[in-house]
């Protein structure tokens, strides 16, 4: 996904939500892991896919939440649901991800980016071959999705 993590993590929020918290923290874990994309392009140089970072790795979100919600649940009930709902948004964003981007699924074993369906490199400008295929769609039913939440408050 290119373009919609944001989005889908509004239908996420709109969905699950029942505290502006939870609302806005799966918001956050829709989008998190991108944030790797400041240290792929400012200071990686692009070295290697930026999904090979933690943020992007399935296990560390899964030892996170084992280690992190049981001691919120044992301290504040809202604060572990708002956690929660933030590793949803990271679920959904890593799920999505998984389409065409590739995940580390293996990991801490190996550290190979499987793929649901590759885009293959047709020429031009590496954007156009995402938007030109047919998984790009899906793209745009999420963001279709959002909007129609939002504008149906």
């Amino acid at each position: 996904m290119i373009t919609a993590h944001l989005p889908s993590g509004y239908v996420l929020g709109r969905t699950i939500a029942t505290h502006p918290a939870i609302f806005f923290a799966a918001l956050v874990g829709a989008v998190l892991p991108d944030v790797d994309l400041i240290w792929f392009y400012w200071i990686d140089d692009r070295a290697f896919h930026h999904h090979h970072y933690w943020v992007h790795i399935p296990g560390f979100w899964v030892i996170t939440g084992v280690i992190v919600w049981p001691i919120l649940r044992a301290v504040n009930r809202l604060g572990s649901t708002v956690f929660a709902a933030f590793l949803a948004g990271v679920a959904l964003h890593i799920g999505l991800d998984a389409i065409a981007g590739g995940i580390a699924w293996g990991w801490p074993f190996n550290d190979k980016l499987y793929y649901a369906v590759s885009v293959p490199a047709l020429g031009g400008h590496w954007i156009w071959n995402f938007i030109l295929h047919p998984v790009f769609a899906l793209e745009l039913a999420i963001w279709v999705s959002a909007g129609w939440l939002f504008w149906n408050k």
